[in-house]
């Protein structure tokens, strides 16, 4: 598994430091649009965990391996070659070579992304992958054990949050052609996230000193600049602590 870097990447950021910025949440809560929106101001990658879980959930299916065989699942993942590749409109996604992005966005891939989240021996191969993808900082990573499991040393931790009725307005609206009525996508959501916080292995939980942003009643300006103002209150202490050091 890799990561393709776009050029100017390593322009420096504020403070000269390139921190690991987690964002960690439950579905419908905004990560994707936040990271997508950090990144691109600090002029990091963005790193979708989502879309990786999606991706090899895809595989599973074009394979026929059962979501609930979480041996199989991690050795296909072992086979599998996933990339996240950055563009001006967001991420593409390249599964052993092929663009794969478009067949991603569906509910059902969506759902069976969840249930593929929940295998250990899946979720440790994963986070390998992360924590490689992130080692050299720079990265903007989401959602829901980046702070807790994959970086728990990440310099900026964000929980972001909003109320299940909410949360799944926002998750069909995001997709309202679908089939599926927007009570049968709030009670999925229910679901997922019963099974996001129950699991065994990294269940969703905030990190314990993660800054919680609740996006229920706040604009999207709103939660980016709340973010934006805790990122560079951080660069700016760290900047300090490196001139005091000096």
């Amino acid at each position: 598994m890799g990561e393709r870097m776009p050029d100017g990447k390593d322009k420096p950021s504020a403070g000269g430091k390139r921190i690991v910025i987690a964002i960690d949440g439950p579905a419908g809560s905004g990560k994707s649009t936040l990271a997508a929106l950090l990144a691109r101001k600090y002029n990091y990658t963005n790193i979708e965990t989502g879309a990786m879980y999606r991706a090899l959930a895809f595989k599973a299916a074009q394979h026929g391996i059962p979501l609930d065989d979480g041996a199989k699942l991690a050795a296909l993942a072992q086979q599998s070659q996933i990339e996240l590749v950055p563009r001006p409109e967001g991420n593409r996604v390249v599964l052993d070579g092929a663009d794969v992005t478009e067949r991603l966005r569906s509910q059902e891939v969506t759902d069976a992304a969840s249930k593929v989240s929940i295998h250990p021996p899946v979720r440790e191969w994963m986070v390998d992958s992360q924590r490689k993808m992130g080692a050299g900082g720079g990265i903007v990573m989401e959602g829901r054990d980046i702070g807790t499991k994959v970086f728990p040393d990440a310099e900026v931790k964000i929980f972001l949050d909003a109320a299940p009725e909410i949360r799944g307005t926002r998750r069909f609206l995001e997709n309202p052609a679908s089939a599926a009525q927007e009570a049968s996508v709030v009670a999925e959501l229910h679901a997922r996230d019963q099974r996001d916080r129950t699991r065994a292995n990294s269940p969703l939980v905030p990190a314990p000193d993660a800054v919680l942003i609740d996006s229920t009643y706040l604009t999207l300006d709103q939660v980016l600049a709340r973010a934006v103002e805790l990122i560079d209150a951080r660069l700016s202490w760290m900047q300090e602590q490196r001139e005091m050091q000096a």
